[in-house]
């Protein structure tokens, strides 16, 4: 767990997004309770969600997808140091224009917000039917349910995305959502019954 320690300290100190522990916590229990063996993750960063939550079980695998090239190596770099390279998979690309094959237990959304929508709809055909879609940063640092908190135009633009993404999520004929005051805010959606 050192290791893992070290990863997220580094990610800090350089401002690289990462989960907050909440929000980590939630998936890999998660993971965990719910038989849980493939997952598939839109935007990797440094690795260090991947590498939770393949560290769960020695029957997970992960799928990871980063566009960001210094991001892509510094993730292959980690899971390497951590000894995950059999289990987890780092794609470097842009997940919109990526096509990956296989069912997947678990999506997580944790990429570009402006494009939510698009990365459901893409890679909903890659979710078993049992499985889940978990999407992060819903409360944009509690900016989505308070504006004022920023000035921002870019900010207030791109909150106003994640609000349309919440709006489909609520909306969305195929599946339940489920919302989570956790982290940064977390929703997990599943195929209706």
């Amino acid at each position: 767990m050192g290791k893992i320690l070290d990863i997220k300290n580094k990610a800090l100190e350089n401002n690289v997004p990462i989960m907050q522990d909440e929000g980590i916590n939630f998936i890999c229990d998660y993971i965990k309770n719910n038989n849980v063996h493939k997952v598939l993750e839109i935007g990797s960063a440094v690795g260090y969600s991947a590498i939770n939550f393949a560290s769960v079980d020695d029957s997970v695998e992960v799928t990871t997808i980063e566009r960001d090239i210094n991001r892509y190596n510094e993730a292959v770099k980690n899971i390497n140091d951590v000894g995950l390279n059999e289990r987890i998979t780092i794609i470097n690309g842009d997940a919109l224009e990526t096509n990956i094959d296989g069912k997947y237990d678990l999506i997580f959304i944790d990429a570009a917000k402006s494009q939510y929508i698009k990365f459901f709809n893409k890679y909903k055909e890659n979710l078993n039917s049992d499985g889940v879609i978990i999407s992060d940063n819903l409360s944009f640092h509690g900016i989505v349910d308070d504006i004022s908190l920023t000035h921002n135009r870019n900010t207030r633009q791109l909150v106003g995305k994640i609000k349309k993404y919440i709006d489909f999520l609520e909306n969305n004929d195929e599946f339940d959502t489920t919302f989570y005051k956790l982290g940064d805010g977390v929703s997990v959606s599943k195929f209706k019954k």
